[in-house]
């Protein structure tokens, strides 16, 4: 059988799980379809997920549609939980947007749809919830094309709009209105195709065009609207067909090398890891040895895959499958199994590891291999346990949440024993919170959450430190130039240095430090771009004593590169400079007309950046730019500038410099000084 790997996505509470309840229903996997209010739903499986009616975990579920075989993933659609449809993305074949009816384009679905098509995913949307009062037909398309920048088809008519028994009636051959449609919009697009009608208009056959859309929704260029009621299950045939019909199920080579990609990494009842991997190529079989990053290897204990509503233990997995892996106990979300599974280290063209960054600027390292597609968290906060003697535990708690999210970064002040977790909002608190409370029976309070800001490197700045010269008290030598970056582009090391200048291991040293150290910048944030090059370097060769004693004070040590790097490093900082750059969101406010004026004052206090309004007799849409630390205050008046008829939409858009007081991030060493003359102070005492 053909394979298809689907992804579900919308914004939070669109119904995106009751379609896929629906979609199960109709392909036979379970017997009565779900609700989300119940919390009964075959992908909802974890308690909060139940308890708030909202997807947190990505799930997979696989049925069959004739003779393909669907891996049907659900995602979260909170914006908070957006790191879980990351890891999704990199897996599909093709995938469902959800939409309301009612509540239209918003601002998690312009998010999704603008990822979707930089990715070039195959997507269908489907309008959800046409039996509700306010459901919308025709200013919908024209909203969607415009919002989505997305050219897009009709494949029904609707009846009884708004009502129970609301119904989509799917076009055919005898819709003249609809073949025209598809002409119009297919020929766009292609130029033969319209070279060929201006010819024959009757060269091309209703299923011509068919055959035709079919092509161009698979290479991502059109995308075709169904609408229905996952409630009721109204278009939901018609949209089954159109996944059949028109997305690009495949067989994989299953003779082929292996080749697979982890995307999700869980824990088990006995706190075993259990990767999630989509296989592109070859099999993965029971008692294989599989490498992947940094050139670790481990056997696998255990398949699964997911087959027709269940997960049932198979001897392999294999290309176009998504299975279950046991007895990879170092496995990371983004390692490449197989042939692509090679040692991911860059050496000392990049850093080891370094995921690239998507549209969120200074993107967080996610893992080998991975790409970042959404922007990075922009917040954190202290979290701390309740009870003292729960320290190290929630320590141990806390790296396993990370390895299942690694957008979730920690960070550790081992002076004030404080750690730092960095968070999409406020209902991802809730969520760690809670987890930890009854996955590991640690409770935990939070710190006011605040902004994380970044610094870019502004100009060129050097500096040396040599060996056994001017009081340095490292046998290291180490000169460094730090230059600026493309925004995205990732911290890259170069030498001008001969490679054989010294032990490769001193150099690698001096490589690994520099991304260590340029984790705090000068004012304490990250620098996720910049180009650093060793300009010098120099050692003192191994001395021994009689008998071959290894003398540390007369060589040279990794050590002595390791302490240099940071210092010298900082000095190029300095003659450099660096801007604090601080996160801003986009916003879209939908108000009552009358309380425009209050609001703008408002958001001129919280330094926010309007646009023109739009203007309307009874509601007016307010759109910008705001800072980052100020959606959460803008949240908390809304209610009382609109009379709690206001709406709010918001997600990160860019960093911007800060135009305020630079706000210096708590670091490490909580110098009173900034880092160079600390780190300056901890030489002058070794």
């Amino acid at each position: 059988m053909r394979t298809l790997n689907l992804g579900i996505l919308a914004h939070v509470d669109a119904g995106k799980t009751s379609l896929t309840e629906r979609l199960l229903f109709a392909a036979g996997v379970i017997d009565e379809v779900g609700s989300v209010d119940d919390g009964n739903t075959q992908t909802d499986s974890l308690a909060l997920e139940r308890q708030r009616g909202i997807t947190i975990k990505s799930a997979v579920v696989s049925f069959a549609v004739d003779d393909i075989t669907v891996n049907l993933i659900d995602t979260p659609g909170h914006p908070d939980f957006i790191a879980e449809v990351e890891r999704a993305l990199s897996v599909l074949d093709g995938a469902v947007l959800v939409i309301s009816a009612v509540e239209g384009v918003q601002a998690q679905t312009r998010v999704l749809m603008r990822t979707l098509q930089r990715l070039g995913i195959p997507t269908l949307i489907f309008v959800n919830k046409l039996d509700r009062a306010g459901a919308q037909y025709c200013s919908l398309l024209t909203s969607i094309a415009d919002r989505l920048s997305a050219a897009v088809i009709p494949m029904g008519s609707t009846d009884g709009l708004g009502t129970p028994g609301a119904a989509f009636t799917p076009y055919g051959r005898d819709d003249a209105g609809f073949t025209f449609a598809m002409l119009n919009l297919l020929a766009e697009r292609d130029d033969q195709m319209l070279a060929t009608y201006v010819e024959n208009e009757k060269a091309l056959s209703y299923d011509v065009l068919r055959a035709r859309l079919a092509e161009q929704t698979q290479q991502a260029l059109v995308h075709p609207v169904y609408f229905g009621s996952a409630i009721t299950g109204a278009g939901t045939d018609a949209l089954i067909a159109g996944i059949r019909e028109l997305l690009p199920a495949g067989q994989g080579d299953v003779e082929g090398p292996v080749d697979g990609s982890v995307f999700k990494v869980e824990r088990g009842p006995a706190g075993e890891k259990i990767a999630f991997v989509r296989m592109f190529s070859g099999a993965i079989r029971t008692r294989d040895r599989l490498r992947f990053h940094g050139g670790k290897e481990a056997k696998v204990t255990s398949v699964s895959v997911f087959d027709n509503g269940s997960v049932l233990t198979r001897p392999e997995v294999v290309a176009g499958e998504i299975g279950k892996l046991w007895g990879l106990g170092e496995i990371r979300i983004g390692d490449k199994l197989g042939a692509a599974g090679e040692p991911t280290d860059a050496g000392v063209a990049g850093k080891p590891g370094n995921g690239g960054a998507g549209k969120g600027e200074g993107g967080d390292r996610i893992g080998a291999g991975e790409s970042a597609y959404f922007a990075p968290p922009t917040l954190e906060t202290v979290i701390t346990p309740t009870r003292p003697s729960d320290k190290g535990n929630l320590q141990v708690a806390l790296s396993q949440l990370a390895e299942q999210d690694p957008l979730i970064n920690l960070r550790q002040d081992d002076i004030r024993q404080e750690t730092f977790v960095s968070l999409y909002g406020e209902v991802q608190k809730e969520v760690i919170q809670t987890t930890l409370a009854d996955d590991f029976g640690i409770d935990v309070t939070f710190r006011e959450t605040t902004t994380i800001c970044i610094e870019r490197v502004d100009g060129v700045g050097a500096a040396v430190e040599f060996n056994k010269k001017d009081g340095n008290p490292f046998l290291a030598t180490v000169g460094l130039r730090v230059e600026p970056a493309p925004v995205n582009s990732g911290v890259s090391f170069s030498l001008e240095v001969e490679l054989g200048s010294m032990p490769y291991a001193f150099i690698k040293a001096v490589e690994e430090t520099v991304y260590e150290t340029l984790e705090q910048g000068i004012h304490g944030w990250q620098i996720p771009d910049a180009t650093v090059v060793m300009t010098h370097s120099g050692y003192s060769a191994r001395q021994s004593h009689a008998h071959a004693v290894f003398d540390k004070s007369m060589s040279s040590t990794a050590g002595d590169f390791r302490n240099l790097t940071p210092l010298v490093l900082m000095t190029a900082l300095q003659q450099a400079g660096t801007t604090v750059y601080e996160p801003m969101h986009r916003f879209e406010l939908e108000i009552p007309t009358d309380t425009v004026r209050a609001v703008l004052a408002a958001l001129s206090r919280l330094r926010a950046i309007p646009q023109v309004p739009a203007l309307g007799t009874e509601t007016s849409v307010l759109e910008g730019e705001i800072p980052a630390a100020a959606v959460y205050e803008l949240e908390q008046q809304l209610p009382a500038l609109t009379r709690g008829e206001g709406v709010l939409e918001s997600s990160f858009e860019r960093h911007q410099p800060v135009t305020g007081p630079i706000p210096d991030r708590p670091r490490t060493d909580h110098d009173p000084l900034n880092r160079r003359d600390y780190l300056l102070h901890v030489l002058r005492r070794v």
